[in-house]
């Protein structure tokens, strides 16, 4: 990967689907933060996806809420991310959902990135659309 200070003052790079710019100022592109958090989420919401494709489970759809804890006194340090994983469908069954979860962590790169520096809690509910 390549990042490039553009004249805007952001960082850019070029990928496969396009160009992201990021920036401490949400008016010229994505924050640090976020770009951190949507890592863990697309990873880890990835794989819950596929797990659950893979032992045929059915659902409709998957939402992950996020919720972030920093220390102040150590340079906004992000000290704790929760993943909420909500799978929506009809006769879900939790602890097969729970598993497929669980699979799904044990095998996110991006959450054992940081977790030795991160504390990173997941939970997960299904719900009836």
């Amino acid at each position: 990967m390549k990042f490039k200070l553009s004249q805007t003052g952001a960082f850019e790079a070029e990928f496969e689907y396009g160009k992201i710019e990021i920036s401490s100022n949400t008016e010229l592109g994505f924050r640090p933060l976020q770009l951190l958090v949507s890592s863990l989420a697309g990873c880890s919401g990835g794989l819950l996806k596929k797990v659950l494709e893979k032992k045929r489970i059915t659902f409709d759809s998957i939402e992950i809420e996020t919720d972030i804890e920093r220390n102040e006194k150590e340079a906004n340090k992000v000290t704790k991310i929760a993943l909420h994983f909500i799978v929506y469908g009809i006769n879900l069954n939790l602890t097969q959902v729970q598993k497929s979860l669980d699979l799904a962590v044990k095998n996110c790169a991006m959450i054992h990135s940081v977790n030795s520096a991160i504390e990173v809690v997941e939970t997960i509910e299904v719900r009836e659309q």
